[in-house]
């Protein structure tokens, strides 16, 4: 068997697992219910946020039965990318909705974005760690000190060419706990923080001074004030997810997962309860609902108006009245 079918299956087969072990049961598809569940609807309508999206709006399925849609980016046509990790590529869908594909054989890549001089580059998980995915394939971090790591989730690049990126699993068994990393643009690795519960999405604001991170296991939505050496002091909590958080017998679960940011600053995360959109300072402006459980998002299209929001597999869209943020790819 050629060694692209076996990471293929490898992958489906740990993703299988994953799925089970944190929904506790399987995602559901567009086909029929699973037992006495319904199919989740084709789409959902937006409320009312003044400048964000007009009330009424479709939040419309584009098409379902992906392999671990995820980490999402604007590509540099406008286009949406985002990884298919059990199927080991990148997938593309254009502004008419064409579907194709945008890289192969990307070693398990679950996020991954575009730094200043159009070089792609990704976290992975097999091998574990951040690494330039084009135009040549090179190694940014295997390890940190002494240990390599667990399960690098998510990533956002400042303008520098800085790699900031999550942890969420660290290594149990060496008591390495999930962190949150920094990948300096000139080599070496800062640990900007270990103290989240389940550190999973993050994102700069767009003056890069203030770093997003969004913690699935909690309620809270932490802030950093980001240093001139890509280090980062003060964190605190930004703002406190109230909507569809589930008590656990450790606390809170929000599902907080991918994040995204707008020209005006606004930081737009999903989780549990849809897409929750929040001010710079930290108020709640509204909660778009999705019909699957919403687990990533990007701006992209021609004028970066149109957000894109992944979940169980499936990919959606909604026409916003607010603009991604156009100074980064992500």
């Amino acid at each position: 068997m050629k060694a692209k079918a076996l990471i293929v299956i490898a992958l489906s087969m740990l993703g299988a697992t994953f799925v089970l072990g944190q929904r506790g049961e399987p995602q559901r598809g567009g086909g029929g219910g699973r037992g006495d569940q319904p199919p989740p609807p084709l789409f959902t309508l937006a409320p009312d946020i003044p400048g964000v999206v007009k009330g009424g709006t479709k939040v419309e399925l584009i098409k379902e039965g992906f392999m671990g849609a995820q980490g999402a980016t604007q590509g540099p046509d406008g286009s949406l990318l985002f990884t298919e990790r059990m199927a080991n590529r990148i997938t593309k869908i254009d502004k008419d909705g064409n579907i194709s594909s945008y890289m192969e054989d990307t070693s398990a890549t679950n996020s991954f974005s575009f730094d200043s001089k159009g070089r792609a580059i990704g976290v992975q998980w097999m091998p574990a760690g951040v690494a330039v995915l084009a135009p040549t394939k090179t190694s940014l971090a295997d390890k940190f000190e002494a240990h390599g790591f667990g399960r690098p989730n998510d990533l956002t690049i400042d303008k520098k060419g800085g790699v900031y990126f999550t942890d969420d699993l660290g290594i149990p068994e060496n008591t390495i706990k999930p962190a949150v990393y920094y990948v300096k643009p000139t080599g070496g690795i800062l640990k900007i923080a270990d103290d989240i519960a389940r550190p999973n999405g993050l994102v700069l604001s767009p003056d890069e001074r203030t770093l997003y991170v969004l913690d699935t296991n909690g309620d809270g939505l932490k802030a950093f004030d980001v240093q001139a050496d890509g280090s980062a002091r003060n964190e605190r909590t930004f703002a406190t997810i109230t909507e569809g958080v589930r008590k656990t017998d450790t606390g809170a679960n929000s599902g907080a997962d991918g994040g995204a940011i707008d020209g005006a600053g606004r930081l737009y995360v999903t989780s549990n309860a849809g897409v929750q959109v929040f001010s710079p300072k930290g108020e709640h402006l509204g909660t778009i609902p999705t019909p699957r459980q919403s687990q990533n998002l990007a701006f992209a299209g021609p004028d970066k108006k149109t957000l894109y929001i992944l979940g169980g597999n499936a990919v959606y869209k909604v026409q916003m009245l607010a603009e991604g943020y156009k100074g980064r790819a992500k």
